[in-house]
């Protein structure tokens, strides 16, 4: 999928710089349920709204599209942190008011994510900067904050399910 995004990075064109995106998760979710990997589908929705959008082979178009499944994908993130540290505070009060006195997963996963962060972050960063001050920094970019997001976010969608299922 990162070799897919650079080539897609590669294929700046002129267009309409300020239409509005075609953006829909819908290929995205069906690649998913139809049980193809993560890396087969993540940036799907993304390739699909680059097509459908009015200049979406420019630079701006590409990073609208790209910043789109983005923002799907750290609503997906957010949503599944979410579920997982309310499962762990609860995990954890249970086992506190057991008297055990295991370090604090819910703590843990906190942590986890506070260092992910800048991890992610420093990691796309770098990706801009190999496009130097070219026009494909934006949309390289934005396809890294997209990918690495996409993998947290399924990451943690299968912990909730693992823990759902009665795990430890």
């Amino acid at each position: 999928m990162k070799a897919f995004a650079i080539a897609v990075c590669l294929l700046v064109t002129s267009g309409a710089a300020g239409a509005e995106t075609g953006f829909s998760p819908r290929q995205t979710e069906a690649c998913l349920a139809g049980g193809s990997s993560a890396d087969d589908c993540v940036g799907t929705s993304a390739a699909i709204c680059m097509d459908a959008t009015e200049g979406g082979q420019t630079t701006v178009g590409m990073s609208n599209c790209f910043n789109a499944e983005y923002v799907y994908w750290d609503g997906r993130l957010n949503s599944a942190y979410q579920a997982v540290m309310a499962k762990h505070r609860a995990d954890d009060a249970e086992l506190a008011e057991l008297g055990d006195s295991s370090p604090s997963l819910a703590d843990a996963l906190r942590n986890m994510q506070r260092a992910w962060i800048p991890w992610r972050d420093a990691a796309c960063g770098y990706e801009r900067d190999l496009w130097g001050n070219g026009t494909g920094s934006g949309p390289a970019q934005l396809a890294c904050l997209m990918e690495m997001t996409a993998d947290r976010a399924l990451a943690l969608e299968a912990r909730l399910l693992w823990l759902e299922e009665g795990a430890p």
